[in-house]
């Protein structure tokens, strides 16, 4: 359910004023990313493949958000989806079915790739974290997480130029889920309510 919200692992880290080594690895960049970028907001597109090639219709829309724990990630082609969280709850909203999924923030995240970039602890205490040799052009990180019941292997980010240019996310199925960003936006300042949630008039609300 949360794939889509939990794959926007990382944005542009020279472009929203991190400072990073020159030469830094990918595992440095994101660290400084993780230690100083608190918002940002952008576009992405994401597919899935596995064994027999793409498995779903790619996916495009945008996304905003707001450490710790803020954030908004809408599908807009080829349907409507949309994933916001006030930072403590978090809602799934469905058009089709016309239905509001609400569930806890910390419950729907928690040790996933969501809170490399929306959590505010220490990345080593969830993730083991590497680098990898670079391919197409890019540096490469690894993110394994430490608990077992994290629900995907691994993820990789790939770094061009200092910025996250590819992100391929390895479920428990054996599926990858890859995703471009694109239109990066750092530190856009947010009005208060830019994450406040109210669902549509007769949706149906399920709590989890």
């Amino acid at each position: 359910m949360l794939r889509s919200a939990l794959l926007a692992a990382l944005f542009s880290v020279s472009t929203l004023g991190v400072s990073v080594p020159a030469h830094a690895g990918a595992a440095d960049q994101l660290k400084a990313f993780v230690s100083d970028v608190k918002a940002a907001s952008g576009a992405f597109s994401q597919y899935t493949v596995g064994d027999k090639g793409q498995t779903r219709p790619k996916q495009t829309g945008e996304f905003a958000f707001e450490r710790p724990g803020r954030f908004r990630w809408l599908v807009k082609q080829p349907y409507e989806q949309s994933i916001i969280s006030d930072g403590k709850q978090l809602y799934q909203y469905d058009p089709d079915l016309n239905q509001v999924t609400e569930r806890k923030v910390d419950e729907a995240i928690g040790t996933s790739p969501a809170a490399i970039l929306f959590g505010s602890g220490s990345l080593e205490q969830a993730f083991d974290v590497s680098d990898l040799p670079d391919r197409d052009g890019m540096q490469w990180l690894r993110a394994k997480p430490r608990g077992a019941d994290a629900g995907f292997a691994q993820v990789d980010i790939g770094f061009a130029n200092n910025q996250p240019a590819r992100i391929e996310l390895l479920d428990s199925f054996g599926q990858t889920t890859r995703v471009e960003l694109s239109n990066l936006k750092p530190n856009p300042g947010f009005a208060p309510d830019a994450f406040r949630y109210t669902p549509p008039q007769g949706a149906d609300v399920v709590k989890m």
